[in-house]
Parts: C-alpha cells; sequence; structure tokens
C-alpha cells in the first residue's frame, strides 16, 4: 500500500515537473529565439509526458507501460545529456546536474513501478473489459 502511494505521489511530481516546461518552450517560441528550438522541441513531449503521468495516477497498474516508458526515457535522455557534459565545458555544471535529476526520476519509477499481474488476473481483466466495451456499445 504504501508502494503504490509512494508512486502515485511521484508520479504527480514528475508530472508537474514535465508540464512546467511549458513555459520555456512558449517563451521561446514567442520570442523567436533560434538558439533554442532544439529544447524546446524536448519540452514539448516532456510536456505531453507529464500530462499523462498524470493521467496514470488514478491507477498506476493500469500505466504500466506509461511508467517504464518515462523512467527508460529519461535514461536515455540523461545518457546523452551526461556525453554532451563531458563535451561543453562550459555546459557541463547544468547538464551533469540535470543528468542526475533525470536518472533519479528513472530509478524511483522503476523501483516504485506496479508489479505485472498474474496471467489469470490478466485474462480476467481483459474479458471484463471486452465485455463492458461490448455491453456499453449495445447501450
Amino acid at each position: 500500500m504504501w508502494r503504490e502511494r509512494t508512486l502515485k505521489i511521484v508520479l504527480v511530481l514528475v508530472g508537474v515537473l514535465f508540464m512546467a516546461g511549458i513555459y520555456p518552450t512558449v517563451v521561446t517560441l514567442w520570442h523567436h529565439d533560434r538558439s533554442g528550438d532544439t529544447d524546446a522541441m524536448m519540452l514539448s513531449l516532456y510536456f505531453v509526458l507529464g500530462v499523462f503521468l498524470l493521467m496514470a495516477v488514478r491507477s498506476p497498474s493500469e500505466h504500466r507501460s506509461l511508467i517504464a516508458f518515462a523512467a527508460w526515457s529519461s535514461f536515455a535522455h540523461g545518457v546523452v545529456m551526461g556525453v554532451l557534459a563531458y563535451q561543453i565545458p562550459a555546459e557541463r555544471m547544468g547538464l551533469s546536474l540535470a543528468t542526475g535529476v533525470l536518472f533519479v526520476i528513472g530509478v524511483t519509477l522503476i523501483a516504485l513501478a506496479p508489479a505485472q499481474p498474474p496471467i489469470g488476473e490478466q485474462a480476467d481483466a481483459l474479458t471484463s473489459r471486452m465485455r463492458a466495451g461490448v455491453l456499453a456499445g449495445r447501450s
């Protein structure tokens, strides 16, 4: 129970953090700042991911793939930023900090991710969802 509650708190925090990226995105686009184009594109993806993470708070076990994607994409982005931190000495501090944050997010999401339900429960859940959809379609 504590694990799911902690995961929900983490999903809210990470979702809000990712959604905060909309502000620099809008500022970059509004001021026609060409130097921030790639940052704006990346932050727009994180904004959308943040929205979906907030939607997953209601039932994390039904959004296991989304949580895994958020974790592994954080690792991938962190690796790229880590390499850039090594290559660009002037940006080393900021990129290293962001790399650390992304790794913490990834590890936390993986550690708290809901366990996969047993095969029998998956089949039962799928059957009940299909019946609900069929019944909802007939009404």
